[in-house]
Formats: structure tokens, sequence, C-alpha cells
């Protein structure tokens, strides 16, 4: 069969790539080397059978936020979001949290002082998100809809999220807020850090921080079942080395890395758009365990108990020192950890009674040491007697992780660093970030705008210069 495009790749972005194309009355291939689609949103038995672990992404405030994601009917093929009481949690060693709620009030009226300084930060952020969402998740070198909201976004976010933590009082709320910012696996010193901060907020405020019922793969089978109602056709266990691999096309598109495209077709690519991606900075990687338990998660702070994802690292400043080692090369002993509980809100995730446990930390690029005891440890600081939960543990280095996912280069997530020095060149300086030099050729993934996350935003963006381009 001939095919007027062709997909490398079953992520998020690849999957909505190839509905862009396909709603607008192509022939799409859509190709996953694994035997699952999926990408970073796969679930797995990683532990015990009937325990139910997502492999990589787990909570999805980029989901519900996502523009794309939202023009499509991915409940009527099977996906359910569920959101929990607490968005996030940000436990202290004496007990207490600060917690994030969707409500803006709900989430000031928890943080004393600093509630007013909260409101007057995020109340026209939130309200300005609809005007500016499309720029902020799309390419950066266009003229934005509303420069006026755009402009008040981007003179907070390009500050770090240090500087923003400056405007609070409150240990709770500088704790709180170094957790979100952590996310962005940038030191919370450097420019831009804020950012990620920002968007995670916001979406929270926005849409919450769901969860997917049965596991993050629904994602994934949500987006294919619609594709593959709309006519389009998909092929697992096709591994592709080079462009003679494929069928004949108009247009391919990569949801690789920088690496892989270079690996596949860099004999297609110009000698200075190889030197662009061979330059394409990758950030830190990950360390990720997988529990069964026996029961929930013990934390003293009841917020915790409630909350879908947990951040476990204590104060700003404990924080802010360990993703900065982390940064410099070197393993924290009390690291960084995001953890999620989503069997706490989702009963078909662990037979009854028992419950599954996700976490990971942050480590240098490519590290291949253990960091399970430090992992375990940090849950364990603030819910004492987690360990005698534990029926079973399965763990990722950075390593077992590109090993999963090649996209995952050193263990890098993101796609590669997402700071001030690769935000308008991710991951070549271009008018259009998704175009190669080569007729035909794009780029997809999570390596361009707007970076890592499961919102199919990159995808839909360079499906549409396809259509620019060719149709």
């Amino acid at each position: 069969m001939k095919y007027d495009a062709i997909i490398v790749g079953s992520g998020p972005n690849g999957l909505s790539a190839a509905i862009t194309l396909q709603r607008a009355g192509l022939q799409v291939l859509l190709l996953e080397a694994r035997d699952t689609i999926g990408g970073g949103t796969r679930t797995a038995e990683l532990t015990l059978p009937g325990f139910f672990h997502d492999v990589c992404s787990a909570v999805h405030p980029m989901g519900a936020a996502s523009p794309f994601f939202r023009t499509l009917p991915l409940h009527e093929f099977g996906l359910e979001y569920l959101n929990p009481e607490v968005l996030a949690a940000h436990p202290f060693d004496d007990g207490s949290a600060a917690a994030l709620y969707q409500s803006i009030a709900d989430t000031a009226a928890g943080l004393g002082e600093d509630g007013p300084a909260y409101r007057r930060l995020f109340d026209p952020l939130v309200e300005d998100w609809p005007r500016i969402e499309a720029h902020i998740l799309g390419p950066m070198l266009k003229w934005p809809k509303d420069p006026f909201a755009l402009a008040e976004f981007g003179l907070k976010s390009l500050q770090s999220g240090k500087q923003i933590a400056a405007r609070f009082k409150t240990r709770h709320l500088r704790g709180l807020w170094s957790g979100i910012v952590a996310h962005s696996m940038i030191p919370l010193e450097s420019l831009t850090s804020s950012a990620i901060g920002f968007v995670l907020t916001i979406a929270g405020h926005r849409g919450g921080w769901p969860i997917p019922k049965g596991g993050s793969q629904r994602i994934a089978n949500a987006l294919a079942a619609y594709f593959q109602s709309l006519g389009g056709v998909i092929q697992t266990d096709t591994m592709v080395t080079a462009l003679a691999d494929l069928p004949e096309a108009k247009a391919i598109l990569f949801d690789t890395s920088p690496k892989q495209l270079i690996q596949i077709c860099g004999d297609r690519l110009s000698s200075f758009y190889r030197w662009q991606l061979r330059n394409h900075r990758y950030g830190m990687g990950v360390f990720k365990v997988d529990w069964a338990l026996s029961e929930p998660v013990p934390f003293v702070a009841e917020q915790a108990r409630k909350a879908g994802t947990v951040h476990l690292g204590g104060t700003l400043a404990e924080i802010a020192a360990g993703e900065r080692l982390v940064w410099e090369g070197k393993c924290a002993d009390r690291p960084f950890v995001l953890f999620a509980q989503q069997s706490v809100f989702d009963d078909t995730r662990a037979p009854a009674g028992k419950h599954t446990g996700w976490a990971y930390c942050h480590v240098p690029n490519g590290s291949t040491q253990d960091m399970t005891e430090a992992i375990t440890a940090q849950v364990e600081r603030f819910a004492p007697g987690f360990r005698d939960t534990l029926l079973a543990t399965h763990t990722f280095n950075t390593a077992a992780m590109e090993a999963y996912n090649p996209n995952y280069i050193g263990g890098d997530i993101n796609g590669g660093v997402v700071n001030i020095a690769q935000l308008f060149n991710r991951p070549a300086l271009r008018f259009s970030p998704y175009r190669t030099s080569a007729k035909g050729i794009y780029l997809c993934s999570a390596s361009t705008p707007p970076g890592g996350g499961v919102h199919g935003m990159g995808g839909f963006f360079a499906a549409k210069q396809v259509l620019k381009d060719l149709f």
C-alpha cells in the first residue's frame, strides 16, 4: 500500500502527528519498534502479577491542558481521567505539608501569610492562559495573538525558580514552589527554570493533575484507536534503522531524538544541520523505582495521603542544593524525589487492598549509580513504616530507561535540556524547528517545541508544517 506520510515512533507526539495528518485526508502509516505502542505512556506489570505500573509518565497535567488533545474524542475510545483531591503535596520533616489544589482559593488558603502573594502571582496568569497557551505550547518564533499577556508570562518565566521564590515569606510556599520547579530538570537558580513551574501550576489550576484510569497506556490506546477509526494504519515490531526500511511516502516524521535521526538518515541531512543536531544538549537522567505495596503509603501529612503526586525533598535550600549537585555530575545523597500513588485513586492498578508506588529522582546523564536506597529513604523520611509495606521492587537506571525508550538519551526523559540556551533552538535554530534540512523529512519528538510532556503538541505542529509544505 502507498502512503502519503509515515510516522516513525508511537509516542504521544507520533500519534498526534498521525491523527492530524489522517484527519486532513492523508493516508498515514505509523511504525513502532516495540510490540506495544505508547513511548512514554506505557503501563506494565513490572513487580508482581496484578500490579500495574506506569513505566514512564504517570500524572498528566499537560494531557489535560493540551489544546490538541481537547479537540479529540478520546473519552469515546476508553480514556477516563481521575482527579485527586490534592494535586501535589509537599511534606516537611515536622509533619506539616503544603498542597496544590485545582482551586487557587483553596491553595492560597493553606499557605498562611503567603496566600495573598500566591493569588497576586497566579490569578492573572491562570486567567490569561487561554490567550497564550498555543504560543507557549508550540514554536516560539512566531507573532503571538496576545503580546501583552505573553509578555506578562514571559517576564516572570524567564526568571529563575529561586528569584520567584524570593517573593514568598514561608518555607511552605517556597518548598511547594521548589518541588514544582524541579520538574524542569535544571538548577533552580538557572534562568527560565521557573517556566516549567508556571506551566504546571497553571495547568493544575485550569484542569488538574489527572491520572488515567487503568494506567498511562490508556492515553496511547485511545489516541491509537481514534487514529485507526479514521483509517490510519499502525504496525508494531518494526525497527527502522535506515530510510531504505520505509515504503515510499511524501513525508516522513520522526518521533525520535536528534541522535536517532542522524543514525537513520544522516546522509540526507546537510552537514550544518547535522552539526546543529550533534550540539543539541541532553540533560539530567532519571533513576526510577516501582513498588508493589501491601497498603497505602503511611505519610504523616494528611495532604500527602490525599495527593496524586508527592514531592519529597524538604526545603527549597535542600532541593536546590541536590539539583545543583546532579547538574554538576554528582548524585545527591538525599535526592529530590517525585512520587506518585495512582492506586489510591484507581483501584484497577493493584489487587484488592494492595497498592503501587511510583518514584524517580534525577541523576547525572548516563549515571548507573543505584539510587534505590536513597529514594526509599526519602519516602520513609516522610512516611515512617513505608519499608514495612514493600512487597516487591523494580528499578530502571539511565541505561535501562534508554533501552526501554531510545529517545531517553542517557536517561533524559525531556528530549534535551530545557534552559535558556535551548529555548529558541530546540533542537536547532531554524524558523521551523520541525523541518529538517532534507525535503520531506521532519522531526516531531519531545526534542522539538514545546519539549517533554504528554501533550502531543510537538506532533501536532510538525504535522501542520507538513501540510503547509507538501499538501
